[in-house]
């Protein structure tokens, strides 16, 4: 698919998931509306986190559109409409707003700049991450078509900026934005105004908006929060479709130790969904470094940096890529399914045994599954891998009389029977990934009551019944022989 010069590009609906990270930290420039996102930040966080109920929906919706350059035949991403209008900001928040909005047209178009006007074009639906230089982060969920009118036309996109976290649940937000599009600016306003005063609802729990639309009424939109949301902002099935088995699990080993991993694919929709669906593989750990799953042009020079990244390259920068300082790198090409750059130890890293039980749990039975029943599928094994080697951690946090905890490493590492398990935990403890978690462990008096302890405890119990049962046909042989 090509990327550059969209009148050259295929039909058909394409989604993509444009997830970046970056940091705002420059003032707003008229002539860069990109200018303010240049700078990347690790972050504290990868994935999305599970918000409880009761947030409000989105912050901004901001309309993105092409404007031709001064000189030149080029176009650049402009913010043309936003709602709402904050007045009467405090210069701290008003500097903090600009630097976003400023941001935001280069992660709408991450495609370039090379445009034409276009008769038809396919919709597409994908999101980036903002983070602020406070920590805070922002995603834009985005919707790119072509507006109403007769002749050739540029497209623009709708974007919503959220705190929040639910990619399906935002797709459906931007369906109904594109229905009112078609009719007029005016009917989206009065449907933004209602889901801007609704509450985000608790995982399971459903919001209700009444709507109005000239000639076809009053209409009540019910919006659903899945009841299980570790996983409601990922999409494993391309990933499945690009990789095998065996090559996924070299890529978690080599996120698991956090080094430098690098996507390359034609389609901007398969290269967004497999880093993202990739990264997800780390859960209940996030990825805590550069993280940009489709690499704009003039963030190239990313996969020159010498600390650990994940990123996405269009494969028409394979060479420039190729050709660039790299030490310890990992190179995925999404379209011929291949490592075209490895460090060489990747299926040495994992513990084999673990290895081998997480590769038989993903051959077992994956084509007969829904979509949401295969990202089930495929994150389980690795989750129970993340169980079976650190799901101990809690039992070696030790409080003091304030509540403050503090992590035993080595009594914690120790105390793994399999001398390669503890041989691979050794290493992991020193990842950012482990790290960042237990922080967060040792300021929490309990563990949290989520999807990963809920598996700790299943967990536990197998064993203990395990256990229950050698003892029982011990007590039956001994019986027998007297």
């Amino acid at each position: 698919m090509e990327t550059g010069a969209l009148s050259k590009r295929p039909g058909g609906q394409r989604k993509l998931d444009v997830h970046t990270q970056v940091k705002i930290s420059e003032g707003p420039h008229q002539d860069n509306p990109g200018e303010g996102a240049k700078e990347l930040e690790r972050t504290q966080e990868h994935a999305l986190p599970s918000f409880a109920g009761g947030q409000h929906f989105f912050e901004y919706l901001v309309v993105v559109s092409l404007k031709k350059k001064r000189s030149g035949d080029d176009y650049e991403p402009t913010i043309t409409y936003q709602f709402p209008k904050r007045e009467n900001l405090l210069r701290g928040q008003q500097e903090e707003e600009e630097r976003l909005l400023s941001a935001i047209p280069l992660f709408c178009f991450p495609d370039g700049n090379e445009w034409a006007p276009l008769t038809e074009y396919p919709r597409e639906t994908f999101s980036f991450v903002l983070t602020n230089v406070d920590g805070s982060r922002k995603i834009g969920y985005c919707r790119r078509l072509l507006p109403a009118g007769p002749g050739p036309r540029l497209p623009k996109v709708y974007c919503i900026i959220s705190c929040i976290g639910c990619f399906g649940l935002f797709s459906k937000i931007l369906d109904e934005v594109e229905k009112r599009h078609q009719i007029s600016m005016a009917v989206i306003y009065p449907f933004m105004q209602g889901l801007r005063e609704a509450a985000f609802p608790a995982p399971g729990k459903t919001v209700t908006l009444k709507s109005f639309i000239p000639d076809s009424g009053t209409e009540f939109i019910s919006l659903t929060r899945p009841l299980d949301s570790h996983l409601e902002h990922v999409d494993f099935s391309s990933l499945l479709h690009c990789l095998s088995f065996e090559q996924i699990i070299q890529i978690f080993a080599s996120a698991v130790l956090e080094r430098k991993i690098i996507f390359l694919a034609e389609g901007l929709s398969t290269l967004s969904q497999c880093i993202h669906a990739a990264a997800a593989l780390l859960y209940p750990f996030s990825w805590a470094h550069t993280y940009i799953p489709v690499v704009p042009e003039r963030l190239l020079d990313t996969v020159c940096c010498p600390t650990p990244f994940m990123v996405g390259v269009q494969m028409r920068f394979r060479q420039e890529v190729m050709d660039s300082p790299m030490e310890e790198v990992l190179l995925v090409n999404l379209c011929e399914g291949t490592f075209l750059l490895s460090v060489g130890d990747e299926k040495d890293i994992l513990p084999p045994k673990l290895q081998d039980d997480i590769l038989n749990s993903l051959g077992r039975g994956i084509e007969l599954k829904t979509p949401e029943e295969i990202n089930e599928h495929v994150s389980g094994p690795f989750v129970q891998f993340f169980v079976k080697t650190v799901g101990h951690y809690a039992s070696y946090i030790k409080r003091e009389s304030n509540g403050q905890g503090y992590f035993q490493e080595r009594s914690f590492y120790k105390a793994l029977a399999s001398k390669t398990n503890r041989r691979f935990v050794k290493k992991f403890v020193k990842t950012q990934l482990f790290s960042l978690f237990i922080q967060e462990a040792e300021k929490s008096k309990n563990p949290p009551a989520g999807y990963f302890q809920k598996k700790i405890l299943e967990y536990e119990e197998q064993k203990k019944q395990k256990k229950t049962r050698e003892k029982t046909d011990t007590r039956t042989v001994v019986n027998r022989r007297d």
